[in-house]
């Protein structure tokens, strides 16, 4: 197994790579890519932060040769420290056609547990290519308007609920500068979109405080912060973007036939 963060400890890191091993050995499957999804992945864990494992994976070639669908999800039951689930293959080339930003996100975390490289340098090539600023626009404001409205209506917020509204406030500010895709850490994003010496101090704070809290503490609303999400969702409601560079679904078929016969 490997991964590119200390934050992970060697016991954790053994016990993800086993579980990773049962899955394939369970449901006859080969895994690809293994990432962490969540809070240690975007770089804000707590103390008591779970681990979000997601991996993509590939069946036995019979699987796909049937009449009948099948279930194209895996996922392990949740436990208080491990919440792991996959997707099949096509599945995820389906989404990633779509510009499919939690896709996008598992290609991007700085923490991978597992990955073929030649599969991972395709998809990543893929995914470029298929990308949509305008999607991803409106998953990032979406995502800043639900947060806004059900966790931001008091003097006192949840600590991690401000983490989720700044990064996906953030991750609008990326994609109004640049039209890429924006990355999954969130030292990341503060480093290329935050200017403000005022909102870097409010943030620098609040990493602080979440880093030796548990994920329900709560906390002081910060005016800097709540400005630059005001400014930043006006500005996104009125950014305009071209379309995605590729919409030729035959470079996917292509590139899943390929892995599954390499596969099998």
């Amino acid at each position: 197994m490997e991964t590119s963060h200390e934050s992970i400890s060697v016991l954790m890191k053994e016990r993800i790579g086993k579980t990773l091993k049962e899955i394939e050995e369970t449901h006859h499957v080969k895994i690809l890519f293994a990432c962490e999804s969540g809070s240690r992945g975007w770089g804000f864990a707590s103390r008591d932060s779970d681990y979000d494992v997601r991996f993509i994976y590939v069946h036995k070639l019979d699987w796909y040769l049937t009449l009948d669908k099948k279930r194209d999800v895996i996922e392990k039951p949740i436990d208080d420290e491990l919440d792991v689930s996959g997707w099949e293959l096509s599945k995820a080339l389906k989404l990633m056609r779509n510009s499919n930003p939690a896709l996008i996100e598992w290609l991007h975390s700085p923490i991978v547990y597992f990955k073929d490289e030649a599969f991972f340098t395709q998809l990543e090539q893929l995914a470029a290519q298929f990308y949509s600023p305008l999607k991803s626009r409106y998953h990032y404001l979406s995502i800043s308007k639900r947060n806004l409205h059900t966790d931001f209506k008091g003097k006192q917020v949840k600590l991690k609920k401000y983490f989720y509204l700044l990064r996906a406030v953030l991750a609008l500010h990326w994609i109004e500068k640049s039209k890429n895709m924006p990355p999954m850490a969130f030292s990341e994003l503060v480093t290329a979109t935050v200017l403000d010496k005022s909102v870097r101090l409010e943030i620098n704070e609040l990493l602080a405080i979440k880093s030796q809290s548990d994920e329900s503490h709560y906390g002081a609303r910060r005016p800097a912060i709540d400005q630059l999400v005001s400014e930043t969702m006006t500005n996104a409601e009125r950014m305009q973007f071209p379309e995605p560079a590729c919409r030729d679904s035959r470079l996917l078929d292509s590139f899943f036939r390929t892995v599954v016969l390499e596969n099998n």
